[in-house]
């Protein structure tokens, strides 16, 4: 959706067929992505998908959170406290050393992917591409937007 042109918009199912995904489960991350305001829903015959902001205003971790969503993924379930040699109440004053070392992890994940602007993953894409394949994304795109108010 970054190479939409202004006021352009592609739907579902062009997106899909665009990504090689099944447009079911296409739905799903565009609601996601829309509810997060990242995409703008366009409805009707000549509606779909488009940027809502800019996408040097979008990074990775915004798209992430909003698909995967902002709970860490680490759970700490106190597994040192089970089994006949379990810790007692107060060895576990402390913080668990693995969910610390998860949570840890998880900002630095998280600070990572803030970091990476959509804007500079389409212009690592482009420069990886050659002139043709360009070439035909752009006519592909010509082909499948539609024109949005």
């Amino acid at each position: 959706m970054a190479l939409l042109p202004p006021k352009r918009a592609l739907s579902k199912e062009s997106l899909a067929e665009f990504l090689g995904v099944p447009a079911p489960y296409l739905a799903k991350q565009l609601q996601a992505l829309s509810r997060a305001g990242i995409v703008l829903t366009h409805r009707g015959a000549k509606g779909g998908y488009r940027l809502a902001k800019s996408a040097d205003l979008i990074s990775l971790w915004d798209i992430t959170a909003s698909v995967e969503g902002t709970t860490p993924s680490f759970r700490c379930t106190e597994v040192r406290r089970n089994g006949p040699c379990g810790a007692s109440e107060k060895e576990c004053a402390g913080p668990c050393h693995i969910a610390s070392a998860f949570a840890r992890a998880e900002v630095e994940y998280r600070n990572s992917l803030a970091q990476v602007k959509l804007i500079d993953l389409v212009a690592a894409g482009a420069s990886d591409a050659t002139e043709n394949r360009k070439q035909d994304i752009g006519l592909w795109l010509e082909q499948h937007t539609t024109d949005v108010a």
